[in-house]
């Protein structure tokens, strides 16, 4: 996806390309006298750029306000899946994702003597760098140095789970850089051992090669799909991704995601990078003021599966002003809450047919699938099906809608069948959707 330079209309966020230090001189010429307090050392929140404000100012290290948006406004991370249309598949989705289960928040205050949730610090241009070695998946990881302070903080570290994902994410604010590690341990040298690692130009949409791992799974950034204290309690908006995981996913993975990490070929298994959301009819009313943010959030934004783990366990930024009573109250919002989007819709140039992965049908009994394609910038089409099972291709007839109707009857049961629906627009491109059919 393009860098488009659009800039978001809510105030809250800074323009994506200020730098900490042109941060500190918009502060100065809004609100002079509010610099009179020691700034040395410290980002401008975007507090201080708010018209009349009072300059505040965030340390940098461990936790620190981030003053701007972590990635381009169009970014997937941060554009609104609520008005996108449902994923063909999404009730299966939902079924295999333990739909029962409630939220869990994999963030907090403290837990057996480690912080909760990922950690992340924020550092300066000016962070000395030091070796990386990557002991796992080096041909997947972007080669060091890496600005990773002696001190910078470490998932697990101190608590039982010391020795789990050991995740270290560093944010290089003045450059806009992000740099993320996965099973870190720091070395006498100062140098650190890693399994994987991965370095993300926040200005740019510029994803992982594909097939790439990250320091998450699904080879997307970490950071930026965190709950963090600072935009959800602070500021009151939530206003990007989430990242959660779920317990078994399959052999494949979705825009914006790279990486798979399964063997399993069952297509109602969820995919990396499937994006779900709230249901907008849920009543968030009655839930502590921050779980209200996140839950309207989790409406408009959504949720990427990122990892294998627990099912429905959602990502954030430990901090130990975060009120742990109430954000357990996200158990009461189930999995079956959730629908999937079809967010295919997100990826630059879009062409795409929406239909069903799998389909049980009794012979010699005739059977329908409605389908639809999303192409955006096509004006004409012309659409096929095949059957699979010998009988002739036949054209299909597309509505002002762009969608379309399956219709067809199979005369040999226990025999396994795969459509194909082709489709191709006016500048000379083609989609293509298969649909596995099972006849009893």
């Amino acid at each position: 996806m393009a860098d488009t330079g659009l800039v978001e209309s809510r105030p809250r966020k800074l323009l994506r390309t200020f730098s900490a230090a042109a941060a500190l001189v918009a502060a100065a010429t809004l609100a002079p006298a509010a610099l009179a307090a020691p700034v040395s050392g410290a980002l401008a929140t975007n507090a201080a750029l708010r018209a009349g404000a009072t300059a505040a100012t965030a340390a940098y290290g461990i936790g620190a306000p981030i003053p701007f948006r972590l990635f381009p406004v169009d970014n997937a991370w941060n554009a609104p899946v609520d008005q996108l249309p449902l994923d063909p598949d999404s009730a299966a989705y939902i079924a295999h994702m333990s739909p029962g289960t409630g939220l869990h928040p994999d963030f907090g205050t403290v837990w057996e003597g480690a912080a909760i949730g990922i950690p992340y610090v924020v550092v300066s241009g000016a962070q000395a760098r030091v070796a990386i070695h990557f002991v796992e998946y080096g041909d997947e990881s972007d080669r060091g140095p890496y600005p990773v302070p002696g001190s910078a903080p470490v998932e697990g570290a101190g608590g039982s789970l010391a020795d789990g994902d050991r995740h270290v994410l560093v944010l290089d604010a003045d450059n806009q850089k992000l740099y993320e590690l996965y099973h870190a341990v720091k070395q006498p040298d100062g140098s650190w051992n890693a399994g994987s690692g991965a370095i993300w130009d926040l200005t740019s949409d510029k994803l992982r090669p594909a097939g790439w791992t990250s320091a998450d799974a699904a080879g997307l950034p970490i950071l930026p799909g965190l709950a963090r204290y600072d935009e959800i309690v602070t500021e009151g908006v939530l206003d990007h991704a989430l990242r959660f995981t779920v317990s078994e996913t399959q052999r494949k993975y979705l825009y914006p995601a790279t990486h798979y990490a399964s063997d399993s070929t069952d297509p109602s298994l969820p995919p990396m990078g499937l994006r779900v959301r709230l249901k907008a009819g849920f009543d968030v009313g009655g839930f502590p003021p921050a779980v209200q943010v996140v839950l309207r959030g989790l409406k408009k934004y959504g949720m990427m599966v990122a990892d294998n783990g627990s099912d429905w366990y959602v990502g954030g930024a430990p901090d130990a002003r975060w009120d742990d009573d109430a954000l357990h109250t996200l158990d009461q919002v189930k999995g079956s809450d959730f629908e999937v989007v079809d967010s295919r819709a997100l990826q630059p140039g879009a062409f795409y047919v929406a239909l069903t992965s799998t389909a049980t049908v009794r012979h010699g009994r005739a059977w329908s699938r409605r389908g639809s394609v999303f192409d955006p910038s096509g004006s004409r089409w012309t659409a096929t099906v095949s059957y699979g099972d010998g009988s002739a291709r036949r054209d299909l007839t597309l509505t002002a809608a762009r969608t379309f109707s399956l219709a067809h009857r199979y005369g040999r049961a226990h025999h396994r069948y795969t459509v194909t629906v082709t489709v191709r627009d006016d500048r000379g491109l083609t989609a293509i959707a298969h649909l596995r059919v099972r006849v009893r």
